[in-house]
Parts: structure tokens; sequence; C-alpha cells
């Protein structure tokens, strides 16, 4: 497996992440993503064999905060540590950057994984997130 900048921007490539992951409201807005791509902080790819099977990508000044906005791994590649390489790829590149943030389904699963990477829910730490969507 390989991470690397995700440089040029395939919409049947991304799509198919996003499919695969059920998140229909990108799916849904696919004409928005060339834009969030072209706008993102960092993307970064997951590559077995040359194909694209996993992605991250974080927003942000990249100075004082970074939020990873997508980590998305193909189901059939999942549990074989991608999506762990993939958000220490980006914790380590912004290192420097105190407030790292993310917004995630609230399964045992997800939650599990984000601890295991360092993170706390924002209650467990005396804060309260508020999304507008």
């Amino acid at each position: 497996m390989d991470i690397r900048e995700y440089a040029r921007f395939d919409m049947g490539e991304v799509l198919a992440l996003y499919e695969s992951a059920g998140w229909k409201n990108y799916t849904d807005h696919a004409d928005k993503l060339p834009a969030a791509y072209e706008g993102s902080l960092c993307v970064l790819g997951a590559y077995e064999d040359n194909a694209l099977v996993g992605i991250i990508r974080a927003v942000g000044d990249g100075t004082t905060i970074v939020f990873i906005q997508d980590i998305i791994v193909l189901p059939e590649h999942q549990r074989k540590g991608i999506g762990t390489a993939l958000l220490k790829a980006v914790l380590e590149k912004y290192s420097g950057v105190y407030q790292i943030q993310l917004l995630t389904d609230d399964t045992e699963k997800t939650k599990a994984f984000y601890r295991s990477a360092g993170f706390y829910a924002a209650s467990d730490m005396g804060c309260l997130s508020f999304v507008r969507m």
C-alpha cells in the first residue's frame, strides 16, 4: 500500500469511494466535488497496485486548525490499516497544529477507530460541537 498526494481528481474513482460508504450527500451533489477537492488543504490517497482504495481530505488553515473532512476506505480493503495510515499521514503532516477536528458517525466502530488514534469526543473535553447541515 502506498500513501501519496491525490493530485489528479478523477470523478469516477472518487464517486466510487463515496458510494461505497453510502455518503449520498456527496453523490447527490457530485457536481460540487471538483471544487471541494480543489479547495482542500490536503488530499491523500491510499493505493494498492496503483488503484485508489482510500482517501483522506482535510480542510482548514493548516496553522491553527485542521478539519478532517473525509476519510473513506473501500469496504473490501477495510481492517487492513489503510484508514489508520491515511489518518497518521495527515496527523504527521500537521503535527504543529494544536486543533484537529472531525465529525463522524456515532457508531462503536468509528468511535473505537478515532479513539485509537488519540481523538476524544468533544463532550469528553467539556466542549460542545454544533453543526448546521
